[in-house]
């Protein structure tokens, strides 16, 4: 058995947090903007959040969810109105407060003390304010409801420590808002999008998730619940891949968003929030990413076969192009996870070898290589990318199929790459979900272990509130974990809490996370 020589200078069991920064510089996703916490997202990166908008998109229409478009600037008295809310965001606020520059007498611009806004502006961290407020306009009648917006837009949350696509001070995201005449039909809808997101997640994103309940501690400023999916990433943290917020009357009592039912009474509506960032993406490298880059489900893959033709400058290269031409017309014209297949023929000039691993790092799902020889002979090499390397010699695992042979092969193989990604990181979470974890000594002994990556841990909760829930946070905090959320589907509790010592109601997850 050869030893394989690894498109990436860090490994991640070396190193996840640098290879996690490798990974998107190699694979040219994104880079630093020269804004504190801002990126630039570069084709490829942005090509893989258009293919999720995408997808997305779809299911939130096929739910009969509209969308539309607010503000980026939110009056600040709009935040003024609900205290919880505005207190859960206050610290990660940017405020507008002038409208104007002026010339500092030294070759520098202020701003115009003359031209100071009389009211601050914030840039929108989320925008149930200004939604609420314009639901306030819209909604009279109980023949108005249920009003279900969604809007995908940008966000800022001025953020200390930020990590690219994780979280950044800037990010890009999809916010689905709607008001509703009872609190069963707005709960009817939190538990809509969660499933929604869940779909998404493992059928598009080959993500597997764990949707649940957030803990009290965990919900989103103002909420009532708080719902999410988590999903593991292979240093075994946790990520919160998604929410969907149960607001009661809350928010509809701070915006007055009342409607007057059909027996003629003026009622509070019953409102929903829910959302999926660019945070997705971050989970996409470091659920499938490998110590060759990235590797992109094919559903989410803005290019999922690339041609390579090997072009030497040479009058033979025009009959190379033509057959490689022929060669994506015969990929292009089939249809692969319910789409056409995306195929580029690269016939940029260079190496086709060097192209081949720039096409390795960004996670190409099907890499073909084709050069004279190929031609003289009808076939092709073809390379997985879930299927690299030949681990006997050590060298790249091509494949050399009939050409037209190969235009057929492409759907199968992309649908069972698409699957085969999906149960690999399913795996890889069960493997490492521990659940037998009975008292808190236990689990600070298990999360202080030598073991680099030690997963989750599923424990017994008695569902604690105030100051006993403030007790287990703070305990936690010492040893720098966090409740993830109630899963849906676990087993009834059957034992002690490991916090209190009472009687356990549900199961909670316990992790570190990003």
């Amino acid at each position: 058995m050869s030893a394989i020589r690894h498109a990436l200078n860090t490994k991640r069991d070396d190193d996840f947090a640098a290879w996690y920064q490798e990974v998107i510089a190699a694979a040219d996703m994104a880079e630093e903007s020269g804004v504190r916490g801002c990126m630039i997202i570069k084709p490829w990166g942005y090509g893989i959040w258009e293919r999720m908008q995408r997808l997305l998109d779809d299911r939130i229409k096929a739910a009969g969810v509209q969308n539309a478009y607010f503000p980026l600037f939110i009056p600040l008295k709009n935040f003024e109105r609900e205290a919880e809310h505005v207190d859960g965001f206050a610290k990660e606020m940017a405020v507008v407060t002038h409208h104007r520059l002026i010339a500092d007498g030294e070759g520098g611009l202020i701003p115009d003390p003359e031209a100071k806004l009389e009211e601050p502006l914030v840039v929108r961290p989320t925008s149930e304010t200004i939604i609420g407020d314009a639901m306030s306009r819209w909604i009279q009648s109980w023949r108005d409801l249920p009003l279900r917006l969604n809007q995908w837009a940008n966000v800022v949350r001025w953020e200390m420590r930020t990590r690219m696509f994780l979280r950044t001070s800037e990010f890009l995201w999809q916010e689905g808002h709607s008001a509703h005449a009872t609190a069963e039909e707005a709960q009817e809808e939190t538990m809509m999008a969660l499933e929604m997101y869940r779909a998404f997640a493992e059928e598009d994103v080959a993500l597997p998730v764990i949707a649940g309940e957030k803990p009290e501690n965990e919900r989103f400023p103002g909420a009532v619940e708080t719902w999410s999916i988590e999903a593991m990433m292979q240093d075994g943290k946790a990520l919160q891949a998604g929410t969907s917020h149960y607001l009661g009357t809350n928010f509809a009592h701070a915006a007055n968003i009342k409607y007057q039912s059909d027996a003629g009474r003026e009622t509070l509506a019953h409102t929903v929030s829910w959302g999926v960032s660019t945070r997705m993406v971050g989970g996409l490298i470091m659920v499938h990413g490998d110590d060759d880059g990235l590797r992109v489900p094919p559903a989410l893959a803005p290019f999922q076969v690339v041609i390579l033709p090997m072009l030497r400058d040479k009058p033979e290269d025009e009959a190379l192009l033509a057959y490689c031409d022929t060669l994506r017309a015969a990929i292009s014209g089939q249809s692969a996870l319910g789409e056409p297949v995306r195929v580029l023929l690269d016939n940029r000039p260079g190496k086709a070898a060097a192209k081949r691993w720039d096409w390795v790092r960004k996670g190409a799902p099907v890499i073909i290589e084709v050069g004279g020889r190929d031609m003289e002979n009808g076939v092709v090499s073809l390379l997985r990318r879930d299927a690299l390397w030949n681990t006997e010699s050590g060298k790249p695992a091509f494949q050399n199929p009939d050409r037209d042979l190969c235009a057929q092969t492409i759907p199968t193989i992309l649908a069972d790459m698409q699957n085969g990604l999906l149960v690999e990181a399913r795996e890889r979470r069960e493997a490492n979900i521990r659940r037998d974890v009975s008292d808190i000594d236990t689990l600070a002994e298990h999360f202080s272990r030598e073991a680099k990556y030690p997963g989750w841990v599923e424990v017994q909760w008695a569902k604690p509130t105030g100051e006993a829930l403030e007790k287990v946070v703070e305990r936690l905090k010492e040893l720098r974990l966090t409740l993830r959320n109630v899963p849906m589907h676990a087993p009834p509790a059957d034992g002690p809490c490991i916090f209190t010592g009472e009687p356990a109601v549900e199961r909670v997850f316990v992790a570190r996370a990003y």
